[in-house]
């Protein structure tokens, strides 16, 4: 249990002592910190239960706080509102326990299993600017859930099924014809076979095959035949496939990488689809399956549907599986080789009917049981400054590589050549880099869009990824430069500033678990730009090194270790590097 949610327990049990029954006690910052540090409101609601005037209840409550030495300036404001505020003995205490033991600033909750579904590469698509939500938050929820107890399964879930390969094998068959893939009375081991494809190769392709199949009915059927031959593993177009598969993997892994993402498993679609034989039982024999047109369509509209909600495409005419089909097949995957407690896909916000569609498929025939939980976490676009998608210069969509160097071209102005050695620029400018593009995106709340510029992200002042990064190095230079001298114990206080900070952390947790509970990491980079703020000004006060009280100096390291170790932890979360210097 965490120091805030013990101190919140302990009041309640005073409370209940004055005569009252609460549950759930919280204790709030103060906005007027001249009355009090906290602020009790049940007195409020405990008025509704109890008939009586609220501030005669608060009275009351104050009579028993009063006798407990943890507290001091215990008034009432308005109709009943208590303020509080904690001895400087107590607080002191409280970070000396920090200090001690950091798991004392975290909530653990019941473990459970999660399969996070993130990331979504498509096979064979260069990575673009549209993947990097997707990834930097998946990420960051995967570590803040595994951080609070949970086990995490992180899923890439590449996209390597559906027409696009089809679109992409089709190209190859027409600039490559006499790849022994094509040849029928090939009768050898197709994966000793090497096609002359790089993944540049590969992301030229696509989109040159795809604007002819809109322009040309006859590829375009070319291109469907070829991906059911595909799905039906037919030999030389599934093995080809495999090594499209292979080589464009190697490279979406090297952007995720550079991205400090990491995922447990590398699975795509096709992995699913030894359960779609299951799967089409499952369906039939719930008779839910009706025919549209030669095509299979599951009807998930309901009585309290107040949008129109289209049937689920379930299988095409041509006898080729929907995007829709192997999302149920990956749940039912899921269900039999790890049997979660819940499923996240953290995918953009406009595919939200897409989800709807394929939960109410899975729950009409209990695909999984009613226990586990499968929720869409959306999130909004990363825009120009013209309020648009992110785009290059001549208008085209802009790779995910593409912008990752934008951005580092702009922190490499910002690295001191005193302190870096010239032949670690370059890695510490791509740190750095990273550090801008994922603060940046978890900065605003998920669900929101948000404009991205390199310059004003890349910058060390402001609420940035350098900005921190800079803050956390010196910090940690200090601890280096003190590190003869004692520390482990908060003793006293000299400023109103080292009692905000110190009150900042004590409400760690509670950022904690708002962020997991609305599934985005807005209060976590809004709580260490706080926090490091407020360490940053407290630094420009004071002297700590020379600072010539012996327990004065031991109290400001520490609590400088305190922050420090907040920082690299939340960093961490964010899966932001710090690098040595910069």
């Amino acid at each position: 249990m965490s120091i805030i949610k013990k101190l919140n327990t302990d009041l309640e049990k005073l409370v209940e002592s004055a005569g009252y029954s609460v549950e759930n006690l919280v204790l709030q910052p103060s906005g007027r910190r001249d009355l009090g540090q906290f602020q009790l409101n049940d007195a409020m609601t405990l008025s509704k239960i109890y008939k009586k005037a609220p501030r005669l209840i608060a009275e009351d409550i104050i009579k028993v706080i009063e006798q407990d030495n943890r507290f001091t300036n215990i008034n009432i404001a308005g109709p009943g509102f208590i303020n509080i505020t904690l001895t400087d003995e107590y607080l002191a205490e409280l970070l000396t326990e920090i200090y001690n033991d950091n798991s004392l600033n975290i909530d653990k909750r019941t473990k459970k299993k999660i399969v996070l579904d993130y990331g979504g590469a498509n096979v064979a698509k260069a990575l673009h600017v549209g993947h990097l939500r997707s990834a930097n938050i998946g990420e960051a929820l995967k570590r803040l859930a595994i951080l609070l107890g949970y086990e995490v399964i992180g899923d890439a879930h590449l996209g390597d099924y559906g027409r696009p390969l089809g679109l992409v094998v089709l190209e190859i068959k027409k600039r490559y014809p006499n790849l022994v893939y094509f040849d029928k009375t090939y009768t050898g081991d197709f994966s000793e076979v090497e096609p002359p494809i790089t993944n540049a190769d590969l992301e030229a392709l696509y989109p040159y095959a795809s604007n002819k199949a809109k322009e040309d009915a006859m590829y375009l059927e070319e291109a469907r035949e070829i991906t059911f031959k595909i799905q039906n593993h037919e030999r030389g177009y599934y093995d080809l496939w495999k090594k499209v598969v292979e080589i464009s993997k190697r490279d979406i892994k090297q952007v995720y990488d550079t991205l400090n993402v990491n995922f447990e498993l590398w699975l795509g679609e096709s992995d699913a689809t030894e359960y779609l034989n299951e799967l089409d039982e499952i369906y039939k024999n719930s008779h839910v399956l009706t025919n549209s047109e030669g095509a299979q369509i599951i009807e998930v509209k309901e009585e309290s549907d107040t949008s129109p909600m289209p049937p689920l495409l379930y299988k095409r005419s041509n006898g080729t599986v929907s995007y829709e089909t192997t999302d149920l097949a990956t749940i039912l995957q899921r269900k039999k080789e790890l049997n979660p407690d819940e499923i996240w896909y953290c995918v953009d916000a406009r595919q939200s009917l897409h989800f709807d569609q394929v939960f109410r498929a899975a729950r009409k025939v209990k695909l999984v049981e009613d226990r586990v939980e499968l929720e869409h976490i959306g999130f909004g676009t990363m825009n120009g400054k013209d309020g648009k998608p992110f785009k290059t210069r001549d208008g085209g969509v802009m790779s995910l590589k593409g912008l990752i160097n934008l951005v580092e071209q702009e922190t490499k102005k910002k690295i001191n050549p005193d302190t870096v050695e010239e032949n670690k620029r370059e890695e510490v400018a791509k740190i750095v880099a990273i550090a801008a593009l994922k603060y940046a995106d978890l900065l605003p709340f998920r669900g929101t869009d948000y404009i991205f510029e390199p310059e004003k992200f890349a910058d060390l002042e402001g609420k940035t990824g350098p900005y921190l990064l800079y803050s956390t190095i010196r910090m940690k230079s200090l601890l280096k430069k003190g590190v003869n001298e004692n520390i482990g114990k908060i003793t006293k206080f000299k400023t109103e500033t080292e009692k905000d900070i110190a009150l900042t952390i004590i409400r760690l947790p509670i950022i904690l678990n708002k962020a997991f509970d609305s599934r985005s990491l807005n209060d976590i980079t809004e709580y260490i730009y706080k926090l490091t703020s407020l360490y940053n000004k407290f630094y420009t006060e004071n002297k700590i090194l020379t600072e010539e009280d012996k327990e004065l100096k031991e109290s400001w390291l520490t609590l400088t270790k305190i922050v420090y170790d907040i920082n690299m932890m939340l960093l961490d979360v964010l899966a932001i590097k710090v690098p040595e210097k910069m």
